[in-house]
Formats: C-alpha cells, structure tokens, sequence
C-alpha cells in the first residue's frame, strides 16, 4: 500500500511532527494544528477548497456529516457555519480524530463529533453530507464506502462530493446515476454542480 493512500485505513505509528498553521475556514482565520500522516497536512488541499467555495449553506440544525475528515477542515467550516448542528467527523485513521476533536475543541465547536466509522449511531440520518471521498483508494472501495454513507441521507437532504477530473470523476457520476446506489431508490438525483481547478463538485440528493 503507498503512502498516499495509507493513511485512509491506517494510524500512524510512532512518532508523529505535528505543525501548526494558519487557514480560512468559514471566513475566518483560523490555527489549527496537523501532523504527517493525515492527509494534506500541510494545507487546505485544492479539492477541499474548490469544495467549500461551492456548497449552499449547510442545516442550521440537525445531523450533517464529513465523510473522511482528515485534520478537519470540512467539520469545522460546517461546524462555524452551523453552531447548532451536530458535525459527525468520520475516518478511519485516530490520528486524524485526535486532530479533528483538538481543532474542534480550540474553535469552541463543541457540536463536532470526531469519531471511526462504526461508532456513528444506525439511527443517524444526515441532513447533508460534505465529503471529498478518498478516491485513490480505488473504485471498488470507493463504491462500497460511498453506498454505505449515502443512504443515510435524510428525505429531501443532498451530499456534495468534489472529485479530481483526472482521478475519475465522470466515470463516478455515471456511476452514481446509473447504478443508484442500494437504498437510495429510483428518487435520487446526480448531477455536477461546480467545476474548478480540474475537480468536479457532484450533488446527490433525494
């Protein structure tokens, strides 16, 4: 498994340099602290931001989630923009968690919930999700992760996920339209809402 998509199941071991910088979320310049071993750990990645320059406003209240949260930049701007909300932050790498719950908790954020996958509640349903999905992980896992989330929406909620071009994003909304991911039902709608910098902004709703 390569470096660049270790870090989507695994924790680092061992000594880990962590780093502070500075970022705007929601508006706001902000410090938050990151560590090798995360993902794009020493920036806002170019995904993330065309991400957040592109989603409408998220619920004032209610459940949302970010889909493989890394050091957190997508649960804090949902959690600065919806004080009110409960942001559930999901990943498979504690690392990124610990990071995720010290932002959070250096913002005052106190609604982010930084949590493994399995430890969300079955009963949760979201009213959006805000995700750039790991797709180096390749299209088989991708799929799987993406048709275990995606159901989870809410009646009448979206999900908005930015995909690189050149790392498969078309071929993920035919996908997405054509196969309609299991328990979503013949209700949904896939369509490209944004482009920017060679990434796609895909919105799923129902």
């Amino acid at each position: 498994m390569s470096d660049e998509v270790a870090h989507y199941f695994t924790t680092p071991t061992g000594h880990t340099k962590h780093r502070e910088i500075e970022v705007v979320l929601a508006g706001r310049r902000v410090t938050v602290s990151t560590a090798g071993g995360v993902f794009s750990s020493e920036r806002i990645d170019a995904g993330t931001r065309v991400l957040l320059a592109r989603v409408p406003d998220p619920p004032a209240r209610g459940d949302v989630l970010d889909l493989g949260c890394g050091w957190g930049p997508i649960a804090m701007t949902l959690g600065l923009l919806s004080p009110g909300a409960t942001v559930w932050a999901v990943d498979a790498n504690d690392l990124a968690l610990e990071l995720t719950r010290d932002n959070a908790a250096r913002l005052g954020l106190t609604g982010v919930r930084a949590v493994r996958p399995d430890e969300v509640p079955d009963e949760v349903t979201f009213s959006a999700i805000w995700s750039n999905p790991p797709i180096r992980v390749g299209k088989d896992l991708l799929h799987d992760l993406l048709a275990r989330w995606l159901p989870r929406l809410a009646g009448g909620a979206s999900a908005h996920l930015v995909v690189q071009r050149n790392l498969g994003a078309d071929s993920l909304h035919r996908w997405l339209a054509e196969s309609v991911v299991p328990g979503l039902g013949p209700w949904a709608t896939v369509e490209r809402v944004g482009s920017a910098k060679g990434y796609r902004v895909l919105r799923v709703g129902r």
